[in-house]
């Protein structure tokens, strides 16, 4: 009876952990791990790593799925794999009623809670649907972290512990290195080599975003931070003042995607799949006209902004963030900024675009503006489920779920070598398997599932992508073979990739890469990926 009593004390307790599992701090799920180990230890004999993952079986159920909901993917990954019993999966399922176990039944929950459709067969080609919904997690995962950003004088990393570092120059009181700092009129004031932000310590960060104005960082907790320059709201508090150390948005919350645009633009996506954007509200482009003397002169041409929704026609900023009602009805997982356009892909594989562009970024033809988002029919035409995009300044480009890339736009970065007014599919990477896609200015990269990086774009910025001479069309990155690329930031005159094991590789114009070392060797082969002593970032390992 003794023994039935605290077995019972002991669910009832379980139960209670698991109504109050989502506030519980890191400290606090630490903790409670500590004392899961310890009733392992009153209950079970010591045993190799695969029995006691086993012995994790004999918990209770409620106690068990609070574990659970605190491994990422990669632990839940190892845990499948050294336990299989806690899978229970098998290459086809079963006939009816077919046992689920508790790491995909985690799985699961964690799609259901984002609103993703698991559907309820195996896709074409899956084995297994705890390895397929691995993979789907993972790549979510991936889409929404960024461990580094790379703007004109400044980078900005996540490290492995989730701490917020920048290295750089204040220039014209850019104020991009978050660090409290006195200017000086006649030295711009500099951070290197990469250092932690004061301000941000203890505070753990998955993603950050900038361009040459203004920068944003994301917290594991959802919270977005800004600082930078303020112009046209673009810092998403209200005014235009600058901000020189990161302060929250409080008017954002539960944020899982956050991205900056190149004209005073920035958006947010919520763990409901709302898009919130704010910033410039009017998008200028300078046109050449020739007079009836022949004569050639500049025209500035206005055209409505990238946010996504009407405002009033002397509005030229939208200072708050602010939920682009026309897709309210849809999950937005991907975005991406144009020069003066926007493009966003809803969970249904949809792809939009809206805003503003001379060079057919929007993909529509020779169709140049649009306020309201509207659906890319020649994407829609092909049937594919698509799950991200990218742009530069007048290229865009988007990914389906079975790693094919399509692309459009002018430039020689939409990976054809020739301006395409609507989306094609990439024929250099026929036979390629893309997991992300990654694209800024005049330039563009892809990573294969099996973690090899291609790059292409403009012909100046050959030495950034990696590769000895132009390149117009994706090709390989011949530096990085061996290293299992897991993510890329491309900005200015220099590119950033990522391995698996967080090592950052740097090429481009070194010798301008503030805070990362201007040595003989690296000024002379510029192409020539370099790597990044004493610093690793924050990355996914594949499962």
């Amino acid at each position: 009876m003794v023994g039935e009593a605290a077995l019972a004390a002991l669910r009832a307790a379980a139960r209670e952990c698991q109504l109050a599992a989502p506030s519980f701090s890191d400290e606090q799920a630490s903790q409670g791990l500590a004392i899961t180990a310890e009733l392992c230890a009153h209950f079970l004999p010591p045993a190799a790593s695969a029995q006691a993952a086993s012995a994790l079986l004999q918990l209770p159920a409620e106690l068990l799925t609070v574990i659970l909901s605190r491994l990422d993917t990669c632990d839940l990954a190892c845990l499948a794999n050294t336990c299989p019993s806690l899978c229970r999966d098998a290459p086809t399922p079963p006939p009816p009623p077919r046992q689920i176990g508790p790491v995909e039944t985690e799985l699961r929950r964690r799609a259901e809670a984002r609103g993703l459709d698991v559907g309820s067969s195996l896709p074409e080609g899956a084995t297994s649907w705890v390895v397929y919904l691995l993979k789907r997690d993972r790549r979510y995962a991936q889409m929404r972290q960024a461990p580094f950003a790379v703007a004109h004088q400044h980078i900005i990393f996540v490290d492995k512990g989730g701490r917020l570092l920048t290295c750089g120059r204040d220039v014209d009181g850019t104020r991009l290195s978050g660090h409290a700092m006195d200017l000086d009129a006649n030295h711009a004031n500099q951070v290197r080599p990469p250092t932690p932000v004061p301000s941000m310590q203890g505070r753990r960060i998955v993603s950050v975003s900038s361009n040459i104005y203004h920068c944003l960082a994301l917290s594991a907790e959802g919270e977005v931070y800004s600082w930078g320059r303020g112009s046209y709201g673009a810092l998403g508090h209200g005014d235009e003042g600058a901000r020189e150390v990161p302060s929250r948005i409080e008017s954002l919350s539960c944020i899982e995607r956050i991205l900056v645009g190149p004209n005073h633009s920035s958006a947010a996506v919520d763990e409901k799949g709302r898009l919130f954007t704010w910033g410039r509200a009017i998008v200028t482009f300078f046109d050449h006209e020739e007079d009836e003397d022949g004569e050639i002169f500049e025209e500035e041409i206005e055209g409505p902004s990238s946010l996504g929704y009407e405002l009033d026609a002397a509005t030229e900023s939208q200072p708050t963030p602010k939920q682009v009602e026309a897709l309210s009805k849809d999950r937005v997982v991907s975005v991406a900024f144009g020069n003066g356009f926007t493009l966003a892909v809803t969970d249904a594989g949809a792809v939009f675009s809206f805003g503003c562009s001379r060079e057919g970024g929007l993909g529509h033809g020779w169709l140049e503006s649009m306020v309201l988002p509207w659906r890319i029919e020649a994407l829609a035409q092909t049937k594919r489920r698509f799950v991200a995009v990218a742009a530069g300044f007048y290229h865009a480009l988007a990914l389906t779920a079975e790693g094919e890339l399509y692309g459009w736009g002018a430039g020689n970065a939409n990976g054809h070598g020739r301006e395409e007014r609507t989306p094609q599919r990439v024929a250099a990477l026929l036979g390629q398997c893309v997991k992300f896609v990654n694209a800024q200015f005049h330039s563009s990269c892809a990573v294969t599932e099996e973690g090899e990086l291609f790059s292409w774009g403009d012909s100046s910025s050959h030495d950034k992508l990696g590769h000895e001479r132009p390149q117009v069309t994706p090709k390989r990155v011949a530096g990085l073979s061996g290293v299992e690329v897991a993510a890329v930031a491309m900005g200015g005159t220099r590119m950033l990739a990522a391995g698996a094991d967080g090592v950052v590789w740097a090429f481009g114009r070194l010798v301008t890469l503030v805070g990362l070392g201007t040595s003989a060797t690296m000024a002379s082969v510029p192409w020539k990926p370099t790597q990044i002593p004493t610093l690793r970032v924050r990355v996914l390992n594949s499962p």
